[in-house]
């Protein structure tokens, strides 16, 4: 299947391992050339050096809002203007209700909201003068489903799907999609962090996952994929669920 990607360019944040990388394995396969951004440029030049495709390095900290503006405007003399654009900001720290303080709150906000907004912004005008653009949000179950002990995911993933619904209902008539991966358990050095290992998070998902195990990042990036692709221009402001059936609403 063509997906009418090739040449296009995509960026995509949280790059260097992981969901990120696993994405932009298959934004590249599919010709799109790949802008991989993330804080280590070490383990960038490594997982660049790993893809095969047109891929580029670019450093990027959610934590410098200023600076993450601007890297949209770095990519553009490499590869031309962003087409793609893939928001996987990471994920806060664990703790229930009331168990993280303001500072906490304020920086999951920082990197879940505001870090996806100053790209958006930074992205959209070159979007709408081609009359195409595709955005996808990496997200998760979370925004289903509350996960306990999640609480600064479950409460600042929520307000960007707000925001990103919002966003796709402004940009449709412009020819530019939106979309949110609600992202179940996949294997990840984050996951494997919360459960105190990966064969523990494995074993987790044998019993509470329906599809009986992990989530791999080229299944993942297979989707997102799809999502950028010209097949994919009439699905837009959608929480797509990727999780192997672990959550149970409608």
């Amino acid at each position: 299947m063509d997906l009418g990607i090739k040449g296009r360019t995509a960026l995509v944040l949280g790059a260097s391992r992981g969901i990120g990388r696993g994405i932009a394995t298959s934004l590249a396969r599919e010709g799109a050339r790949v802008a991989i951004a993330s804080r280590t440029p070490e383990d960038l030049a490594k997982t660049a050096r790993e893809i095969d495709g047109e891929v580029q390095v670019f450093t990027a900290d959610t934590g410098n809002l200023q600076h993450l503006a601007e890297v949209p405007a770095e990519v553009a003399k490499q590869f031309g203007p962003v087409e793609i654009l893939i928001t996987n900001t990471g994920g806060p720290p664990p703790g229930g209700a009331l168990d993280n303080d303001l500072q906490t709150w304020q920086a999951a906000y920082m990197s879940l909201v505001l870090a996806p907004r100053v790209l958006i912004e930074a992205v959209v005008p070159e979007m709408k003068k081609r009359s195409w653009g595709r955005i996808v949000n990496v997200g998760s179950s979370s925004t289903l489903q509350p996960i306990l002990e999640l609480n600064l995911s479950n409460a600042h993933r929520a307000a960007a799907v707000a925001f990103f619904k919002t966003l796709s209902t402004e940009l449709a008539p412009h020819g530019i999609t939106v979309n949110t991966v609600a992202t179940g358990m996949f294997a990840t050095d984050r996951l494997a962090g919360n459960e105190g290992s990966l064969d523990a998070a494995r074993e987790v998902a044998r019993e509470s996952v329906p599809a009986g195990r992990l989530g791999e990042a080229d299944e993942y990036g297979d989707l997102v994929a799809f999502l950028c692709s010209q097949r994919a221009a009439y699905l837009t402001g959608a929480v797509i669920p990727l999780d192997g059936g672990l959550v149970k609403t409608l």
